[in-house]
């Protein structure tokens, strides 16, 4: 092969990991909170912030990544990043507790997030013409499979090894990925490379961090904790200063002339919205399958199987159709189909539930009783939808600003489909416990839900700690339930958002043509 596919085959290998390392624990998650001894946050909390630590501090970093390597080099900050991610999983993989396992993803994400904007403008330097288009769709097809198989290969490794595994697994895939990046990718940099804006890069750190922790640790403390109300302030006040700063900075990390594309501007808007979605309907349902319904970390991955065969096998030909007749039906169809099978989970029966057994044994292939009814059908139409979406969004994206600007604006919407699952989940995270713990307090009287220990013995969609008596492990299970409806219907409802948005903001190539040759350049 040449140097510029063995560029290809290192950057898909190193971004499908950090993609990878978003979905693959999910179904690890209940088996952590079991295993693992914690003594400062309690078993669903942990949890979140090992999903959630890592979304953080990615999504956090990623634009201020590709200003750093546009400056200092591209090659050199990818393989800067890709040694950092592996020492990093190796440290996830050989946790002795779940605070040390939180703060290894935190340092896991801070690393990925300089592998994914330096994938993308190596492509960019390495590719011209059509040739850059295909490789682009490559990266993004490999970036959705992975991110949708994730459950699946950990739900395999939970079940037939050890949670553990989802992270040293990553081990031998950075090692080659050094190798060949190491040997195959040419150095390249912007030679007129602005200053860095540093101080752009710490309010959007500041815009980010303070709402997804100050949201979620205000839940955790029942609202009661001066550390959330200061970080939730200080990420209000950031996300404000935000867009004035850009305009009054010399050089600022996020131009606002990209944002003069419509185009841009609602595809942006449209992935914070589904991509919230996409992320509460993985990390709630992996946990939901196991806690509640009794799967197993692989029947778990398996039920999600579905959605990723969709999205591989058409997301091509969908590409194709939507290349030909422009991206805007596509877009708007798709996130209505995915809320729809997210709303197929809100006719899911109480009497699913089956606690103190599982209703499949370790390493069993057969899903649980009620799959074909219950879960198949949610996950069909949920791939179906979200296969009619990639591929026509990424088209969008691409095709609403210059070539120059390709590297940065994928870093911008990488930002913002990280961003959607943050700040969804701690809001979802909300709805969660508020919904569970109302459940419990009206079933079990004189329980006092904010209690920390009662708090630990029972947690959402997991089942009840050691203690709980039988009335209370019954309303639990009803909770969780509950729990699980709520927030499958409020990402249904980013779905349908999302869908309007889409349906009213995006141009296809020739209406937007047309708009510009009759001197209507507005946003409006």
């Amino acid at each position: 092969m040449t140097s510029r596919a063995w560029t290809l085959v290192a950057v898909v290998l190193a971004s499908g990991i950090v993609f990878l390392d978003s979905t693959v624990v999910n179904v690890a998650l209940e088996r952590m909170g079991r295993e693992l001894p914690s003594t400062l946050v309690g078993r669903y909390e942990g949890q979140s912030y090992v999903t959630n630590g890592y979304l953080l501090t990615l999504s956090a970093l990623l634009i201020l990544a590709g200003s750093l390597a546009d400056t200092f080099g591209r090659r050199r900050l990818f393989l800067i990043g890709l040694a950092g991610f592996g020492v990093a999983s190796v440290a996830c993989g050989l946790a002795p507790s779940m605070e040390v396992l939180v703060l290894a993803r935190l340092v896991q994400g801070a690393f990925g997030a300089l592998l994914v904007p330096t994938s993308l403008a190596l492509i960019t330097a390495a590719f011209s013409g059509p040739e850059r288009g295909r490789a682009f769709g490559v990266w993004a097809a490999a970036s959705s499979a992975t991110t949708l198989v994730g459950p699946l290969v950990g739900g395999f490794l939970v079940d037939t090894v050890s949670w553990r595994v989802a992270f040293l697994m990553n081990a031998p895939l950075v090692v080659a990925g050094l190798v060949i990046g190491g040997r195959f990718i040419a150095e390249s940099r912007d030679p007129d490379a602005r200053r860095l804006d540093w101080v752009g890069a710490f309010v959007v750190a500041v815009a980010v961090g303070g709402l997804s922790f100050g949201l979620t640790r205000g839940q955790e403390r029942s609202w009661a904790d001066a550390l959330a109300w200061a970080s939730l302030g200080a990420g209000i006040v950031a996300t404000v200063a935000l867009v004035p700063l850009m305009r009054m900075r010399r050089d600022p990390l996020v131009p606002p002339s990209l944002f003069a594309s419509r185009n841009f501007t609602v595809t942006n808007v449209s992935t914070l919205l589904v991509y919230g979605a996409l992320y509460v309907q993985l990390f709630i349902q992996a946990i939901f399958l196991q806690g509640t319904l009794g799967y197993s970390a692989l029947a778990a991955g398996l039920a999600g199987l579905p959605t990723f065969l969709l999205l591989t096998l058409f997301s091509t030909s969908i590409g194709a159709w939507a290349g030909r007749a422009g991206p805007r039906w596509f877009m708007a169809v798709g996130p209505a189909v995915m809320a729809l099978g997210l709303a197929w989970y809100l006719r899911l029966p109480v009497e699913s539930a089956a606690w103190p057994a599982a209703l499949t044994e370790p390493g069993t292939l057969l899903p649980p009783p009620g799959y074909l009814v219950d879960v198949l059908p949610a996950n069909l139409l949920f791939g179906i939808g979200i296969a009619l979406l990639v591929a026509p969004l990424t088209t969008a994206l691409m095709s609403s600003i210059p070539e120059r600007n390709a590297g940065l604006a994928s870093a911008i919407n990488n930002a913002v489909s990280r961003i959607g699952p943050l700040v969804a989940g701690a809001l979802i995270f909300v709805a969660v416990t508020g919904t569970f713990y109302g459940v419990v307090g009206d079933r079990v009287p004189g329980t006092d839900v904010t209690d920390p220990a009662v708090r630990r013995t029972l947690t959402p969609l997991n089942p009840p700690g050691p203690g709980a008596t039988a009335e209370e492990a019954a309303a639990a299970r009803i909770g969780s339930v509950e729990a699980f409806r709520v927030a499958m219907l409020l990402a249904a409802l980013l779905c349908v958002a999302g869908a309007a948005v889409n349906a009213a903001g995006i141009r296809n190539p020739r209406d937007e043509g047309s708009r510009l040759h009759a001197g209507d350049e507005s946003l409006g």
